[in-house]
């Protein structure tokens, strides 16, 4: 993926996450710079989980494992980046939210991208 194409699909990611603060109570995010950092530290957390574990634990991945997966990444990183605020149930709801846009949306993950340069 180029750095055009990556800078896009975080852009395209704050806006989703802030589409999904919008939709879902408990989940929340203060800006588009939020929505942003918010994006980085999700693909950050989630490539770091899918180098150690493997794909069908990431969020990434697709099934319950995943699903729980992206929803632990989303309430650990408002941990790291100010103005989101996510309860359990928000994150499992945002999850679930981002799991469905996902189905409309696929993008590659950090981690393929990474291993079809490599290839």
């Amino acid at each position: 993926m180029s750095f055009l194409g990556t800078v896009v699909r975080f852009i395209v990611s704050a806006i989703v996450l802030m589409v999904v603060s919008w939709l879902v109570p408990q989940f929340t995010v203060g800006g588009f710079w939020s929505a942003l950092m918010l994006a980085v530290v999700i693909a950050v957390l989630g490539w770091i989980i899918e180098g150690i574990f493997g794909k069908k634990v990431t969020p990434f991945g697709r099934g319950i494992v995943g699903f729980l997966s992206s929803a632990l990444v989303i309430w650990l990183a408002q941990f790291v980046v100010g103005h989101v605020h996510a309860s359990v149930i928000g994150a499992l709801l945002a999850a679930l939210v981002i799991g469905i846009i996902d189905l409309f949306i696929p993008v590659a993950t950090p981690y393929e991208a990474g291993h079809r340069r490599r290839a």
